[in-house]
């Protein structure tokens, strides 16, 4: 899939044709510059969608697409890829965001692990949660991606236990690992969970209740990378093995 992809409230089954306004018309007629003849796909976001041929450029913000092929709808992947990301600090946390989402991370989960240097208090948490999303968003686009990663609440460290608990696979990236996650056995469905410490790394505590969970310590290899950058490798190393980018 190549053509550029746009997100829509929502894709009805039939229909010859469809206007796109608003922000994403904006983009696609004043940003991306689209003239009829060229193809473009409309998701919902949540795996539905259609390819389409631009029959017109009205405005500033206003695309008509037609020859609309029927609804499809893409299925949920599996195993399901969770990364469990720490709150790093600055602008890192969209940095993660961003990459995780473009390499095909399905869920990105915020921790606000007890080292953590940024703290989600108050009115900065629902602000950072919206870039977060908004981040996922763009960059599922940019990505020409039809299902784009859910990018849950912010949880505890006793969520994230209790998440590890359920998985099928699940790892703590650190750097003490005596596992590497090249040759952890992986499974062929359920969910595989990745839990991300924060600059300060994963505590003794955590990390002695994650393992409770079931989730080891791993590493990837032999340099110790970011917190925004160690997610995004992660997976896409499972990625590869699991048979997902085959």
């Amino acid at each position: 899939m190549t053509a550029p992809v746009f997100v829509v409230d929502r894709l009805d089954a039939g229909g010859p044709r469809f206007v796109l306004d608003g922000p994403e018309g904006r983009h696609a007629v004043s940003v991306k510059r689209l003239r009829p003849g060229e193809d473009v796909v409309l998701t919902d976001g949540r795996g539905r969608w259609t390819q389409g041929v631009v029959q017109a450029a009205e405005g500033r913000d206003r695309l008509v697409v037609g020859d609309l092929e029927p609804v499809r709808e893409e299925p949920p992947p599996a195993p399901r890829i969770t990364v469990v990301q720490a709150l790093p600090k600055g602008d890192r946390g969209e940095l993660a965001v961003e990459t995780m989402t473009e390499v095909g991370v399905d869920a990105i989960v915020p921790w606000q692990a007890s080292r953590c240097i940024t703290q989600w208090r108050g009115e900065r948490g629902p602000k950072a949660l919206g870039k977060w999303r908004s981040t996922a968003r763009e960059a599922g686009k940019q990505s020409r991606r039809v299902r784009f990663p859910e990018v849950t609440d912010p949880v505890t460290t006793k969520q994230v236990g209790a998440l590890l608990a359920g998985a099928a696979f699940a790892a703590v990236l650190h750097e003490g690992g005596a596992e590497r996650l090249a040759a952890a056995p992986l499974p062929e469905d359920g969910e595989i969970v990745l839990v991300v410490g924060p600059e300060g790394g994963v505590s003794p505590e955590e990390l002695a209740l994650f393992e409770a969970a079931g989730a080891r310590p791993h590493v990837l290899g032999p340099t110790v990378l970011r917190t925004s950058t160690a997610g995004t490798a992660a997976a896409a190393l499972l990625l590869g093995r699991t048979g997902r980018w085959a």
